[in-house]
C-alpha cells in the first residue's frame, strides 16, 4: 500500500495526518525538527524524522509538504530530486519564481506535483462546477466572494504572523481566488487596494479587490481578519470542525440564467423567462462529500499509484499564486496588474 509521509507537524500537518488516517492510507513517517513532533508521530506508531533528507532517505511513496511557505521550494526540489510525489501545502511557495521552479522541477523528471487547494474536493465545489459548465447560470456575468473573520489577539502572539506575507490575502485569499479559478476560469486583471490601520502590523489586516476574468465575468472580493462576521467559507463550509458553523454563504456567481450561492449550493433561477417579475425559485445543489483532506488524501494516492490525474496539480497552484501576486502588487502599485504567465 502507499505510504506517505508528512513533513511539518502543526496544525495543518497534524490534521493531514487525521486525514490519512480517516482515508486508509498508511502513514510513513512524520517530518519536523521539534522534538515534540516524536510523540506526534509515536501517536501514529510511526518513525520520527528531524529533516526531510533522512526521511527521503528511507523511501516513502510521497510527502505531504506542510512546512512554512519559505520552505516549500527546497522542500518540493528534495522531493522531486528523489523521485517521490509531492503534496505541497497552498501556497505552492512564497514566490511565483519558486513556484515556477518546482512546477518545471517536476514536469522535467515526471515526478507528479500537487497543490493542496483542498475546497476543490468538496462535493458542493464538484457540484457546482458540473452545472456552471452544463449552463446552469446561462453565460456568468459577475461574482463576489466574502471573507470576514476576527482572528483573536493570541493568534498575532507568533512573530512571523504579523509580518508582510503572512496576511490574509497570502494565507486566507489565495483559497477564494483559487476557488473561483476553479469555477470560472484564469484571471485576465486585477484591481486592488488594502490596509493595515486596524492592527498597525506590517501586514495588510484588510482589502478590496476588483478582479476581472478572461471571459469577461467581473468579481469583487472583500478580505478581513479583523471583522466579527458570519461570512467567511471556513465557517460557511462546515468542513472544519475547528469553526463555529453559520447558516451563511460565502461566495455568489450570478450569470444570465441564473445565480449561485456557495457553499450552501443554492441555485436561483426564474424557469429561463428573465423577467425580473417572475417568481424565482431555488433548487439546493448537493452538498455530501467526506472531509476535503480526506479527499484529498485519497487523490494524492492514486495519483501515486497512477489510477488518476490530480484534482489540483503544481500547475494549478502556479497559477493560482500567479493571479494572487498580481492582486498584492495592485494592492502596492494603485494600478491594473496582470497575473505573470
Amino acid at each position: 500500500m502507499t505510504r506517505i509521509a508528512v513533513a511539518g507537524a502543526g496544525l495543518i500537518g497534524t490534521r493531514h495526518l487525521d486525514a490519512l488516517r480517516l482515508a486508509g492510507i498508511p502513514v510513513h513517517s512524520v517530518i519536523d525538527p521539534d522534538p515534540s513532533a516524536a510523540d506526534i508521530a509515536a501517536r501514529h506508531g510511526v518513525p520520527h524524522h528531524a529533516d526531510l533528507a533522512a526521511a527521503l532517505a528511507t523511501r516513502p511513496d510521497g510527502v505531504i509538504l506542510s512546512t512554512p511557505n519559505t520552505h516549500h521550494r527546497d522542500g518540493a526540489l528534495a522531493c522531486i530530486a528523489a523521485g517521490v510525489p509531492v503534496l505541497v501545502e497552498k501556497p505552492l511557495a512564497a514566490t511565483v519564481a519558486d513556484a515556477r521552479a518546482i512546477v518545471a522541477a517536476g514536469q522535467a523528471a515526471g515526478v507528479p506535483v500537487l497543490t493542496g487547494h483542498y475546497r476543490r474536493h468538496q462535493g458542493v465545489v464538484a457540484a457546482a462546477r458540473e452545472r456552471i459548465a452544463a449552463g446552469a447560470l446561462g453565460t456568468p456575468v459577475a461574482a463576489h466572494a466574502m471573507f470576514w473573520i476576527a482572528k483573536p489577539d493570541g493568534y498575532f502572539d507568533t512573530a512571523w504572523r504579523r509580518a508582510p506575507g503572512a496576511g490574509p490575502l497570502l494565507v486566507n485569499l489565495i483559497h477564494d481566488l483559487d476557488l473561483l479559478r476553479f469555477l470560472l476560469g484564469e484571471v485576465g486583471s486585477v484591481r486592488a487596494i488594502a490596509s493595515n490601520w486596524v492592527r498597525g502590523f506590517e501586514n495588510e489586516d484588510h482589502a478590496a479587490a476588483l478582479i476581472t476574468f478572461e471571459s469577461g465575468v467581473i468579481c469583487t472580493a472583500q478580505i478581513s481578519d479583523a471583522i466579527v462576521g458570519p461570512w467567511s467559507w471556513e465557517m460557511t463550509s462546515h468542513d472544519n470542525p475547528a469553526y463555529p458553523p453559520t447558516d451563511q454563504n460565502a461566495l455568489w456567481i450570478g450569470g444570465t440564467h441564473g445565480s449561485l450561492a456557495l457553499p450552501r449550493g443554492e441555485l436561483w433561477d426564474d424557469g429561463g423567462r428573465r423577467d425580473w417579475m417572475t417568481p424565482i425559485r431555488r433548487e439546493t445543489l448537493t452538498r455530501a462529500t467526506p472531509d476535503p483532506l480526506v479527499a484529498q488524501a485519497r487523490n494524492f494516492a492514486d495519483v501515486i499509484a497512477g489510477r488518476a490525474s490530480p484534482v489540483c496539480s503544481g500547475a494549478e497552484g502556479l497559477a493560482t499564486l500567479a493571479a494572487l501576486d498580481a492582486l498584492i502588487r495592485a494592492t502596492r502599485s494603485g494600478g491594473v496588474e496582470r497575473p505573470a504567465p
